[in-house]
């Protein structure tokens, strides 16, 4: 362990940034344009390319272009079971599924995806 502290402590630093673990909720739904990001999550474009170039360089998201579109995607199987283990303790036991993103898309009232963002930030602790 002593030797991987190092490598899990980085590891785990890209999921300490709301924006990012944000960011990686919406991936880990389904693949994504940066459209697609930035309409979901309303983080601005300066924000947004940012965090998905961090993500990018620590080989967390991969990428595949489509035309003029970028679509990101998960590229980590690690990075895949944490977002599951945090889908499962802060957001029910089920992984959201893609249709919250259609719903936006199609004019519906979007989940309060910002509002799990706060769950994800803190410890919740049951009494």
């Amino acid at each position: 362990m002593i030797a991987k502290a190092p490598e899990a402590a980085d590891f785990m630093r890209q999921f300490s940034n709301a924006n990012r673990l944000m960011l990686l909720c919406q991936i880990a739904r389904e693949e994504s344009s940066v459209s697609d990001i930035q309409e979901a999550l309303g983080i601005k474009q300066p924000a947004l390319s940012q965090q998905l170039a961090e993500l990018r360089q620590a080989g967390l998201v991969k990428t595949r272009r489509e035309s003029r579109q970028i679509y990101y995607s998960i590229a980590d199987g690690r990075a895949e079971a944490v977002m599951g283990l945090l889908f499962e303790l802060f957001c029910g036991s089920e992984a959201p599924s893609s249709a919250g993103l259609a719903e936006r898309r199609d004019g519906a009232p979007a989940p309060d995806v910002l509002g799990d963002a706060a769950h994800f930030a803190r410890i919740v602790t049951s009494e």
